[in-house]
């Protein structure tokens, strides 16, 4: 038995600090590098026993750790990740909840919570940007303790008071908390520690804090056997020189080159041989290593490696990795195609999203169930021509769109969308493509509409206003307001008794000839037909002819309260006539 790494998530709200701390501990700038600023995968970084002395200075002297390190996994923190940062969750023993102490709980806050109370992970929260409140003395590296005290007593008191806040809410969701320099019994309240990861002031508070954590309360959680190893494949990648590569975390056990591993794909799992183990260098970003990586014969956990394995191209990102012995290589396999289905509700009128991970698909599918959007099919995988073809063969329009989460379009497929009419929707932030279908909606719902407006008499109604009268007849002008609906050129004109009375020969509004007028528009109405005093009279209220043909087709469309009140009244008036008027 022997002791490993603790693995130490980093969870939170989007934009509150998580990849910051990191990148003040390792000395990178990581997050700079991630699309719109915001983690989008779970990283991992091994930081090193000598490296956390480094960083705590004088707060670590004269104490014996048995660990060798943390392995920090760091995790998406927009809403749409629950799925990964629960993974995330999972793999670790301690996680620290980055809280920016201007916004306090956000909602995702709250999710990464639920999420540490799900696995029972202890954490501790970085209470961070404490440099943002007003007149805070700063001091680069200094331990949160020491910087307090050359702080002006106000200042404390604001401190204390944004504290307070945040163990308001934590005691409203059942936790105990408190400052950490407060907290005389941590396996009965969560630690509080500020900082302000910007510019490292409070890190070296944090990083003891998760030491002593460990080497106090997970000594048994810790020790582990030399077994079979098991990991989670965080992202599958074509690198130069490489080919197909593995970034994993090893959470259990030992993986040695030659091995026999198992792993999740799109469809049946994948009996592999480890080519070659490539492991980061300690402080290097396993997604974005400064650094040339280490080719190693062993890796054991916890730990952060590069696996190289021939014919991986069916590999998954999310998915589970297992080594497997001759005797257990059947049951590994099941266990592989259980971890491995795709938790998705589809239906056959939704719509088809793609992905590069399970879990993106998983995130996508959370937001678009938020909306109310189905999912027809989903897949990880680039945009194939046959995935264009599939959509365009649908007869909605708007499911004629495919979302896509971090992949490509195939050779052709873009030209091949276009002609099949099919929207592609592509990004490498999930809230951004919500965003986007949710304004491609829109305006293709406007598109369609005015479409079948221009095509077909729509319900509308409009006064004869008093005293616009331009010309009695021949056409008759006459000033009218739109009530409802829209007005076209060529359109029948009924009056209320039901009584058709001409045609719209032509419509101006500012003295500019317009083809069609709206609910609100003011307008000269050209009418070939009637005349003035003997069909039409003022403060008439006029309506647009519909076709008794038309009238099924109208009552299913999606029509605005107005014009479902306008159709309305022209069947009650048509059906005084004839009582079966419009029923097809």
């Amino acid at each position: 038995m022997r002791t490993r790494q603790p693995i130490v998530s980093v969870l939170g709200h989007v934009d509150h600090g998580k990849t910051t701390f990191l990148d003040i501990i390792r000395g990178t700038s990581v997050v700079q590098h991630e699309a719109g600023r915001i983690t989008q995968h779970i990283g991992a970084t091994e930081v090193p026993l000598d490296a956390i002395h480094k960083v705590c200075g004088g707060m670590t002297q004269g104490r014996d750790f048995s660990i060798p390190g943390l392995l920090f996994i760091d995790t998406p923190g927009h809403e749409s990740f629950t799925t990964l940062r629960a993974r995330g969750g999972s793999l670790a023993d301690l996680a620290i909840l980055i809280v920016d102490v201007r916004e306090g709980i956000m909602p995702q806050t709250l999710e990464s919570i639920n999420i540490l109370k799900q696995y029972r992970t202890p954490f501790i929260i970085g209470l961070n940007k404490i440099d943002r409140i007003n007149g805070w003395k700063v001091v680069r590296d200094q331990s949160f303790i020491v910087n307090l005290r050359e702080q002006d007593e106000a200042l404390v008191q604001e401190l204390d008071n944004r504290v307070f806040d945040l163990m308001g809410v934590l005691s409203a969701h059942g936790f105990n908390s408190d400052r950490y320099d407060r907290v005389s019994d941590f396996t009965k309240a969560i630690g509080i520690v500020p900082m302000s990861a910007v510019n490292g002031l409070g890190i070296p508070d944090a990083l003891m804090l998760l030491v002593g954590l460990a080497q106090r309360f997970l000594e048994e959680e810790l020790s582990t056997e030399d077994g079979p190893a098991e990991g989670t494949i965080l992202e599958v990648k074509e690198e130069k020189g490489l080919g197909t590569t593995m970034d994993v975390i090893i959470f259990s056990g030992v993986i040695n080159r030659e091995d026999t591993i198992v792993v999740g794909t799109k469809g049946e799992p994948m009996v592999l041989k480890v080519k070659s183990l490539l492991k980061p260098k300690p402080l290097d970003e396993i997604r974005d290593p400064r650094d040339k990586f280490d080719k190693v014969e062993t890796v054991n956990a916890a730990a952060g490696v590069k696996v190289l394995a021939r014919n991986a191209d069916g590999v998954i990102a999310g998915a589970p990795l297992r080594v497997a012995t001759p005797s257990t290589l059947e049951a590994v396999i099941e266990e592989i195609r259980e971890l491995t289905q795709v938790h998705i509700e589809t239906d056959p009128e939704g719509i088809l999203i793609k992905a590069d991970a399970i879990g993106s698909l998983e995130a996508m599918f959370h937001l678009l169930r938020q909306k109310e959007i189905k999912v027809m099919r989903s897949e990880v995988g680039d945009i194939s021509e046959r995935d264009v073809k599939d959509i365009g063969s649908l007869e909605d329009p708007l499911r004629k769109v495919i979302l896509a989460f971090n992949v490509r379009t195939l050779p052709g497929v873009d030209e091949l969308a276009s002609s099949f009419g099919v929207r592609l929707i592509i990004n490498n932030v999930i809230y951004k493509i919500i965003e986007d279908h949710e304004e491609w909606l829109l305006s293709r719902k406007e598109e369609l509409d005015n479409d079948r407006r221009s095509e077909y008499a729509h319900p509308a109604k409009f006064l004869f206003l008093r005293d616009h009268v331009f010309r009695v007849s021949k056409p008759a002008v006459v000033g009218v307001r739109v009530l409802a609906g829209r007005i076209r050129s060529g359109q029948g004109v009924m009056r209320d008794d039901g009584k058709v009375v001409g045609t719209i020969s032509s419509m101006q509004l500012d003295k500019k000839t317009i083809k069609e007028a709206k609910m609100g528009d003011e307008v000269a109405m050209a009418i070939d037909g009637p005349m003035v005093g003997r069909h039409l009279w003022e403060e008439d209220m006029l309506y647009i002819d519909i076709p008794e043909s038309r009238v099924p087709t109208l009552e299913k469309l999606d029509l605005s309260m107005e014009e479902r009140e306008t159709l309305d009244h022209i069947i009650h008036v048509r059906r005084k006539e004839r009582p079966t008027w419009g029923m097809g």
